[in-house]
């Protein structure tokens, strides 16, 4: 398996896709490094994906759309082999939650087939390989409070905020964008 991963800078923090052979691998928001992913990675495929500036151009070129407001849904291959079972069916179910809409954890697990399994579909979306273009932001507390995203609720808020039309910058740092080429 060819791994290739690139960086790019957004408005919640630096962005880490990851792309094998067949789609977008994982897609990780971090305050300031990538080495998480990788080292995730390496453990679960025993290899570190090459860096490869311009490999996630056409990603990133979808989520600058996203963060301005003229993309509803992401148009990019899907290669979910880091996830499993009922986490893969919970993370698809995920991705039938219309923009600017949330459900609960245990609407979606309905929606995945388990209607008793709301604890695992929270830990499908904690542990998604797929940030922002798997929506698991839309998940919320079945009360409708928002709950937590990746320790960072603020993200979760503006996502949601976002996608309400109602968005504002986020009130914490984010590090400068990297480089990248737009061919």
């Amino acid at each position: 398996m060819t791994l290739r991963y690139d960086i790019a800078g957004t408005p919640i923090g630096l962005v880490t896709a990851v792309l094998s052979d067949d789609g977008l691998l994982a897609l990780h928001v971090s305050d300031d490094s990538d080495r998480w992913v990788l080292e995730m990675l390496a453990r679960e495929h025993g290899v570190v994906p090459d860096r490869t500036p311009g490999a996630g151009d056409a990603l990133f070129a979808q989520l600058d759309q996203y963060f301005d407001g003229e993309r509803r849904a992401f148009d990019v291959a899907i290669d979910w082999s880091l996830t499993h079972g009922f986490a893969r069916d919970a993370l698809r179910a995920a991705c039938d939650i219309p923009y600017g809409e949330t459900a609960s954890y245990g609407e979606v697990a309905v929606m995945a087939g388990r209607p008793r399994a709301a604890r695992a579909v929270g830990t499908a979306c904690r542990t998604t390989p797929f940030s922002l273009v798997v929506p698991v932001h839309r998940v919320v507390r079945a009360d409708g409070t928002l709950g937590e995203y990746g320790s960072h609720p603020e993200t979760k808020r503006f996502l949601v905020e976002l996608e309400r039309g109602a968005a504002r910058p986020p009130a914490f740092s984010i590090p400068p964008a990297p480089e990248r080429s737009r061919s």
